[in-house]
């Protein structure tokens, strides 16, 4: 900067709400997993609802759609998708040590969502299924995992699933309500779609508030074709520093023409 004083700023690749449930196609993942090689971002977080885990969900239990919904199924859906978003992480360093190259190993950031806290509100219903069903069930061993809706801090960002506001503690529904509210740099999933609100400090410093809550290629049963119609994808955050960054959003349809059906 002017006062010759280096400034370290980051690179965060952010992947909202996946929402990966059984008989899905999990290419898009693999195109993901690609792109973050490809870009090398320092950081890397999942907002959370990886897993659907519709199997937990009290919505369909007794209604004739959760016949065959199996908890193993949920689980085994989870592990095959983790595996296509890993594989080109895995790949990449596999060559880089084979070769004495330096291995590439981001910070991998996962808030559990709502859908994951289904295994734990399961069992506070039932104690019978504790010990049974279990966050650990999961695929995230290589994921530096924080509990549903405490938010993590990260050069300034602050990242979470959602970020209730107001007594009742409802998800903030607007990114602008975030600004209004959190006063700081926020991104949240959640809710389908994307929307950017910004705010200043009093320093002249950009406050950034993003909700992006829908990176998966199939549509919801409960919405109609409009709510249907909405950004599907990822976004980058580029020179972060002290919550400050320039953020781009990368859609799957973007990825599926960089990348094909590979």
């Amino acid at each position: 900067n002017i006062l010759g004083v280096y400034i370290k700023m980051t690179k965060h690749l952010i992947i909202p709400d996946t929402q990966v449930k059984y008989g899905l196609d999990f290419s898009y993942l693999r195109r993901i997993g690609q792109y973050i090689i490809d870009k090398k971002p320092d950081v890397v977080v999942h907002l959370g609802d990886f897993a659907d885990m519709e199997s937990l969900s009290s919505y369909d239990i007794g209604k004739k759609s959760f016949e065959g919904k199996r908890y193993i199924k949920d689980i085994e859906s989870a592990k095959e998708a983790m595996q296509c978003l890993m594989s080109p992480l895995y790949e990449f360093n596999s060559r880089a040590k084979k070769n004495k190259e330096k291995q590439y190993k981001p910070r991998l950031v996962l808030c559990l969502g709502n859908h994951e806290q289904r295994i734990q509100r399961a069992v506070e219903n039932d104690p019978k299924l504790e010990g049974l069903i279990k966050y650990a069930d999961l695929p995230y061993d290589d994921w530096e995992v924080h509990d549903f809706l405490k938010p993590v801090f990260i050069d300034g960002i602050s990242y979470c699933h959602y970020f209730p506001t107001g007594i009742m503690g409802r998800p903030a529904t607007s990114a602008s309500a975030m600004v209004s509210k959190l006063h700081m740099s926020c991104i949240a999933g959640h809710q389908q779609g994307k929307q950017v609100a910004y705010g200043k400090r009093p320093d002249g410093s950009t406050i950034t508030c993003i909700i992006a809550g829908s990176c998966y290629e199939h549509d919801e049963m409960y919405l109609d074709h409009q709510s249907n119609n909405h950004f599907r994808g990822i976004l980058l955050a580029h020179r972060v520093n002290n919550g400050c960054f320039d953020e781009c959003f990368v859609s799957l349809d973007y990825l599926k023409e960089r990348y094909g059906d590979s």
